[in-house]
């Protein structure tokens, strides 16, 4: 006897387009093998995407009705043998169906993308510069097949990991960063929901970055499953001006060939928008030369009352060509 697709799906063999849509899309989150780890979960994920890919075309819809699942298959060989069958209401008229055997390819044509993790964490870095969203790789499905361990104990989801691009002036300072982390839920209707709350991130002064920020069993809930820690860890933002190193801040002044050799006055910036003097006359600048502003820096993480430096080096802007009056009046004055 073959499958009953309509029962598959759940739904009645009158189901409208947006039916069978609505029912498909319940059931391949709830069964997805990346998030329902029960043994028959990839098998009810292949089957649930094989009664879509059928019911959800016309022709092949039009064929299951009138034949079943069998003649759905058989189509195109009853043809062959019997090119009358076309005239006696068989819709197989050369048509036959084989189920590709790939329910992740109909999810990712259905969704957009194969990898339903992948698809909540695409193109969230921007809006970590301030408050913002963290949207959690994760599938609630409700109920059905769920997985507990073995021997009466409740097995916990892997952490769930995301960076947080904190810029130099939060580590300098210290801040808070409220982050509204989301996921996506099944509702008693069977209608995909999004959840989320709101996490407050306190950035101490000083942080290196790699520093991770553990939030225990703040993952959404699963049927049987202790929820996952969601681990937040600190990442440097791209400065316009300053590189960490880490408690100091490197900054490369451009100067010419003239100003290293005959000295200078530069104005050095800092993280707080005043400026450093920085006085080479009586000095050569040479290409690996480095000046140190104590204190300038970022605080020191386990010490916050200590800072590093702002540590200043050199970028000698050499001419390209020179004249030939040029070059004999600098080789008459230069030593050997």
């Amino acid at each position: 006897m073959g499958k009953d697709f309509y029962k598959i799906l759940g739904i009645g063999r009158a189901a409208s387009e947006e039916e069978i849509k609505k029912a498909y899309r319940k059931l391949a989150l709830r069964f997805h093998p990346d998030k329902n780890k029960h043994s028959q979960a990839e098998e009810r994920f292949k089957e649930v995407a094989e009664a879509y890919e059928i019911l959800s075309d016309k022709r092949k819809r039009d064929l299951y009705d009138q034949l079943g699942e069998e003649g759905l298959r058989r189509g195109a060989a009853d043809q062959r043998s019997d090119p009358s069958a076309t005239h006696r209401g068989m819709a197989g008229g050369g048509f036959s169906y084989q189920f590709h055997g790939d329910p992740r390819a109909t999810f990712a044509q259905f969704f957009g993308s194969s990898d339903p993790f992948t698809m909540f964490f695409e193109d969230m870095e921007h809006i970590f510069m301030s408050d913002g969203d963290f949207t959690l790789g994760r599938w609630l499905g409700g109920s059905g097949l769920g997985s507990g361990s073995e021997g009466g104990s409740l097995a916990q989801d892997p952490p769930i990991e995301h960076e947080l691009h904190v810029a130099l002036e939060d580590i300098a300072n210290g801040c808070t960063k409220r982050m509204k982390v989301s996921w996506l839920a099944i509702s008693s209707s069977g209608e995909p929901i999004r959840e989320h709350k709101v996490l407050n991130i306190d950035i101490r002064p000083g942080w290196k970055a790699g520093t991770k920020i553990t939030f225990r069993r703040e993952g959404e809930k699963l049927p049987n499953r202790v929820p996952a820690d969601i681990v937040f860890t600190i990442r440097d933002k791209p400065h316009p001006i300053f590189r960490r190193e880490g408690s100091d801040l490197l900054y490369k002044a451009h100067i010419s060939l003239k100003q290293a050799l005959c000295g200078t006055h530069l104005a050095v910036p800092t993280l707080q928008s005043d400026q450093l003097g920085l006085c080479t006359q009586g000095e050569v600048i040479k290409p690996h030369s480095t000046r140190r502003f104590p204190g300038y820096g970022l605080p020191c993480p386990k010490d916050s009352s200590r800072r590093g430096a702002i540590v200043v080096s050199f970028s000698i802007q050499f001419p390209d060509s020179m004249s030939t009056q040029l070059t004999s009046s600098l080789a008459s004055l230069l030593p050997n």
